[in-house]
C-alpha cells in the first residue's frame, strides 16, 4: 500500500484505536458515560496501570535513553484541581495525554529489546485510546484552546514514563472522572443507563 498518504494512516490508525478501545470498554457491557459512572471501570485502568510499570520494572538491561523522554509533571493539588471547570481539567489532561503519548512514540523508537518494546507498544495503545475518549468529552463548542504548554521534565529512564502513565491515571484521571459522575451519573440516568435502549 504505497499510495497511502502519511495523514490517512494516521487518521486510520486514530480511528483504529478509537474503536479497540470502546469495544475494550463493551467487553464490560459497558459505554464512555458507563466508564465514568461505574467506578470499577478507572479502578481497572488503574491496576493495567500498575501492572504494565511493574513489568517494565521487570524488564532486564533496559538501555537508558540517548533522547531523554520529554514528560509532562502530573502531580497537583486536590484544593486547586477542585476549584477548575470540568472543560479546565479535561484541556490540562489532555496535554498531559499528549506530551506522554509522544514521550512514548519517542523511546519507541530508541527502544529495540522486546520486553521494553512490548511494553511500550502497549502504553502507547492505553494513552492514546484515552487521549481519544478526552477528545469526544467535550462542553464548549469549537476546537481544543491553543498554547498547550504543561509542565515538564527530561527523563532518560524508560521506567519513568511507566511511573508517570501511572500516576496521571491514579491522579487527574481518576479525579475528573469522580467530578464528572457528580453531573452525569446522578440525573436519573441509573448508572447510565439509556431508557430508549431497553426492551430486549
Amino acid at each position: 500500500m504505497q499510495g497511502r498518504s502519511p495523514q490517512l494512516s494516521m487518521e486510520l490508525n486514530r480511528l483504529l484505536l478509537l474503536t479497540s478501545f470502546l469495544l475494550h470498554i463493551e467487553e464490560g457491557h459497558a459505554s464512555p458515560t458507563r466508564l465514568v459512572c461505574d467506578n470499577r471501570l478507572i479502578q481497572k485502568y488503574i491496576g493495567e496501570a500498575k501492572d504494565m510499570e511493574k513489568r517494565a520494572g521487570q524488564c532486564h538491561a533496559l538501555p537508558a535513553l540517548s533522547c531523554p523522554a520529554v514528560l509532562p509533571l502530573v502531580d497537583f493539588r486536590l484544593q486547586q484541581w477542585k476549584s477548575k471547570s470540568n472543560e479546565t481539567k479535561r484541556q490540562e489532561i489532555l496535554c498531559d495525554l499528549a506530551l506522554l503519548v509522544g514521550a512514548v512514540a519517542g523511546a519507541q523508537r530508541q527502544v529495540t529489546q522486546e520486553c521494553g518494546a512490548m511494553q511500550l507498544s502497549q502504553l502507547y495503545h492505553h494513552a492514546s485510546s484515552f487521549l481519544l475518549l478526552l477528545q469526544t468529552f467535550s462542553w464548549e463548542a469549537g476546537p481544543s484552546e491553543p498554547g498547550c504548554s504543561p509542565r515538564s521534565m527530561e527523563q532518560t529512564h524508560v521506567t519513568s514514563i511507566f511511573l508517570t502513565y501511572r500516576q496521571l491515571v491514579q491522579g487527574k484521571l481518576r479525579f475528573f472522572f469522580h467530578d464528572l459522575a457528580k453531573d452525569l451519573c446522578n440525573q436519573g440516568q441509573g448508572g447510565g443507563r439509556n431508557p430508549q435502549c431497553g426492551g430486549r
